[in-house]
């Protein structure tokens, strides 16, 4: 008898739930009211750390298994979600329009006119830089090239040299340092033979003509293959550059080859076990990660390969991995450098950015690179390019941003090193201003939502087709972005349409927002990683924590390394600016270069000058 009731108690319960309860929303749920214009009770709260196991080896293998099943997609992965308060937009009420994309007009120049173009500025800060003030060890920059081809002391036919067997030792050592995954002795050849003719004519093409610089897989670059990080994609050599490709080529820049990513941008450590890739090594501490998704720019620039590399950023994928390295980052705003030619992975949270030795790299990179595209839909009614009081010989007048909370949400060691950051600037006569950052956790949320989304409707076809050679990470993140619903992607570009209206307050209050890099420094790489992959959530939310904002909104942000860990971990510090404001990104970063008082050697080091 006792079975039959519970059969029968069974088969009531799945009809209730089946054809009487309602599925589509309940009146128990309480939406929280988010008033247009007035911040959320979440706003003084510091942020929250993932929740989530370290999963490499036979429990990452088991797990995504499970996450791509119907039990997965029904019941674990709904729970991770919860446990992460993913969820949370499921119970905001927000009127605001959505923002679908970033993209915001210039302003009016306010300032005077400059009383130098931007070439002449460009000059003097590559004068500056060449007069170092300590004699230690430094990066050989942009500006140390220049030197050694105009004094005769080297062409870029032997600096070319000097790369191909760089790279050669790179591939034989142990364990290799994976910066560049794909190169070619005659095209670097031809191009340094024509930069060498040019300066022989005393007519080089730009500041970076001669300039050895490597661009990332998900950029294409003829004749190399854009496998964008797979093992499945550019089964053909590319055949057509992207944009940015293009102007470097025009500028006269030696392309030294491809570099390494997280597959498919999908990570933020830059391991990536596929048999072209492999994982990218720290320069600085080779059992550790670089950093992602951009890794192998940002390793072959802290190893020596390169003073310049280029990458893309949706989720700190330029500032992460320059972070990591001990070398400077920039994302412009979103839309300043073409991303035409690039995997359109995520349309609304990706710009294309450098990684190089110095501020000054930086600006000369944008200066060159920062223009309206008519291939590009996005950035075409961008300001031209300004350097306007980035010389300046201090920060007085200018209002520097810091919300103490969010800026603490740090390890202990970067936040000491930090502060003394943000105390040197006072010193140089900014003035640090408390700032409130609204609904940051809203923010967390609404940009893993966007980011996740538009990688997922990007990548339909090929998680269906070639889902058997993606990595184990790749078919677990696009496992959790199939949780996510058109309704959580319109209120999560609802709640960008707010956060964006905060920032046009904020910043009409200061010039800079102050936060460290990164939460942490560059992860220990164990060996079940390299054979296939991780998944580590709560490191990820802590690397992106002080990304996420600027590609939710667009606004700009360049990281400088100001410091070291007791182990001898880099350790950053960001500015981030409002929209087209690069130029007082470069005058705070320019001071910021001059309060580490020393740069350390990586391990792996390579003087292509010597």
């Amino acid at each position: 008898m006792a079975p039959l009731l519970l059969s029968l108690a069974a088969a009531l319960l799945l009809f209730y739930l089946g054809f009487v309860r309602r599925r589509t929303g309940t009146s128990r749920i309480a939406f929280q009211r988010r008033e247009p214009g007035r911040a959320g009770d979440s706003s003084h709260q510091p942020p929250r750390d993932a929740w989530g196991p370290r999963l490499s080896g036979f429990s990452l293998r088991l797990f995504v298994h499970v996450a791509n099943t119907a039990f997965g997609q029904f019941c674990v992965m709904p729970l991770l979600l919860r446990m992460n308060n993913f969820t949370l937009m499921h119970y905001l009420d927000i009127h605001e329009d959505p923002t679908f994309i970033p993209e915001v007009a210039a302003e009016g120049r306010k300032e005077k006119p400059e009383s130098k173009n931007t070439s002449e500025i460009l000059k003097q800060l590559i004068e500056t830089r060449s007069h170092p003030d300590n004699t230690g060890f430094s990066f050989k920059g942009i500006q140390d090239y220049l030197n050694c081809y105009r004094t005769g002391e080297l062409t870029p036919v032997q600096v070319a040299k000097n790369i191909i067997s760089s790279l050669e030792d790179c591939e034989k050592s142990s364990p290799p340092l994976r910066a560049i995954v794909q190169w070619d002795r005659a095209q670097i050849q031809r191009m340094a033979e024509a930069s060498t003719t040019r300066y022989r004519n005393k007519c080089p093409l730009s500041l970076l003509d001669g300039i050895p610089v490597c661009l990332k897989e998900e950029i294409k670059v003829v004749p190399y293959h854009f496998r964008v990080g797979t093992a499945y994609l550019g089964t053909e050599p590319e055949t057509e550059d992207a944009t940015v490709t293009r102007k470097l080529r025009e500028a006269g820049a030696i392309i030294i080859g491809v570099s390494n990513m997280h597959e498919l941008g999908t990570g933020t450590t830059g391991c990536n076990p596929n048999r072209f890739h492999g994982t990218a090594r720290n320069p600085y501490n080779p059992q550790h990660f670089t950093g992602g998704s951009s890794s192998g720019s940002a390793a072959a620039v802290a190893a020596g390969l390169c003073p310049l590399a280029f990458g893309s950023d949706g989720s700190g994928s330029v500032r992460i991995p320059a972070s990591f390295c001990g070398v400077v980052g920039l994302k412009g705003t979103f839309g300043l450098i073409s991303c035409h030619g690039c995997l359109p992975l995520s349309y609304s949270t990706v710009s294309l950015g450098p990684i190089c030795t110095s501020v000054t790299d930086a600006a000369i990179a944008y200066s060159i690179l920062a223009e309206p595209d008519p291939l590009y839909p996005y950035g075409l009614k961008q300001p031209k390019p300004s350097l306007s009081e980035v010389l300046t010989p201090d920060l007085k007048g200018l209002k520097l941003g810091v919300n103490w909370t969010f800026f603490k949400a740090c390890d202990a060691e970067i936040l000491a090193v930090c502060q003394k950051a943000v105390e040197h600037l006072q010193a140089l006569g900014a003035s640090v201003v408390d700032v409130p950052l609204p609904e940051m956790e809203e923010v967390r949320v609404a940009h893993l939502i966007c980011i996740l989304s538009e990688m997922r409707d990007f990548l339909q076809p090929d998680f269906n087709t070639h889902f058997q050679q993606m990595n184990l990470e790749t078919r677990l993140i696009l496992a959790l972005a199939s949780q996510f619903t058109v309704l959580d992607y319109i209120k999560a570009n609802r709640q960008r349409t707010r956060s964006m209206s905060f920032l046009r307050e904020i910043f009409a209050n200061v010039n800079c927002i102050l936060t460290p890099a990164t939460a942490c420094t560059a992860p220990r790489i164990n060996d079940s990683d390299l054979l296939m992959g991780n998944s580590d959530l709560l490191t990820t939310i802590r690397a992106i924590r002080y990304m996420q904002l600027g590609n939710f909104t667009g606004i700009p942000g360049l990281v400088v390394p100001v410091g070291y860990t007791a182990t001898g971990l880099p350790i950053s510090f960001q500015v981030m600016a409002k929209w087209w404001d690069e130029a007082v990104l470069f005058r705070v970063g320019l001071k910021l270069e001059q309060f580490r008082d020393m740069t350390r050697k990586p391990a792996i080091y390579y003087d292509v000058l010597a």
